[in-house]
């Protein structure tokens, strides 16, 4: 959060003449002396004339929701998109007082995690490839897995053109392994185990980040808590 607004947000005064205070160099952040557009972040110690503003006032102005945020378990059959005509779609599905959308996707055959909201400023802030960000996934296949298709499918796969990033995988049963992905290229899993000779019979998505599937049975949802959307959004203060 910006300076000027932490001190006006803490009853001192307006956000101009907090400016002026930084001008004249009456501000200090953790013992420096700031000026105009700096930052405070969580647990700052921020002064006035050498007075501390107290961090239980920021405290009292917590982040607010302005949007929806949920965690959707998507059925098999339902298809991540918004068009109504499309029969099964995922916000006819939902049925959500609000107006919402995906952020991402999932297969129609594949089960498992997925976010809805209505916020669409969040949407590449999440989605970015460069973020690199987790999604882990647990997949059945038809054939006996082995390590040298998990070192494989670890390595990277050559899919719709370009080669996937190194992931991690790990054996959980005879027919089925846990993958954690970095990107999102369409159909990815099923095809890069299409390329080691292999069918997945079921995809079910359990994580995105820090949000976890949990319990969620299929079809249900439920809100975003405050710790799950600071671990999406680490940047922001409101949603």
């Amino acid at each position: 959060m910006r300076v000027n607004k932490y001190i006006s947000e803490a009853g001192l005064c307006s956000r101009r003449e907090a400016d002026e205070w930084l001008l004249a160099g009456r501000v200090t952040i953790n013992g420096e002396v700031v000026g105009t557009g700096a930052k405070a972040l969580e647990g700052d110690e921020v002064r006035v004339d050498g007075e501390i503003v107290k961090a239980r006032v920021l405290a009292a102005t917590p982040a607010r929701k302005t949007a929806v945020y949920i965690a959707l378990n998507k059925p098999v059959g339902i298809t991540c998109t918004t068009d109504h005509g499309v029969e099964g779609n995922i916000i006819d599905f939902v049925d959500h007082q609000e107006r919402i959308f995906p952020i991402g996707r999932l297969d129609k055959d594949s089960e498992g995690l997925i976010l809805l909201t209505s916020n669409g400023d969040i949407v590449n802030e999440i989605l970015r490839a460069e973020n690199h960000h987790e999604k882990e996934y647990l997949v059945a296949v038809n054939k006996p897995v082995t390590d040298e298709f998990l070192a494989g499918m670890a390595r990277g796969v050559r899919v719709h053109g370009q080669m996937t990033r190194p992931c991690k995988t790990r054996k959980i049963a005879k027919y089925g392994f846990g993958i954690v992905l970095t990107q999102g290229l369409n159909r990815q899993i099923r095809l890069m185990a299409t390329a080691f000779g292999y069918r997945v019979t079921q995809l079910r998505r359990v994580r995105i980040i820090n949000v976890k599937l949990g319990h969620l049975k299929p079809g249900q949802w439920r809100n975003l808590t405050d710790a799950e959307l600071k671990g999406l959004l680490p940047n922001r203060t409101q949603w």
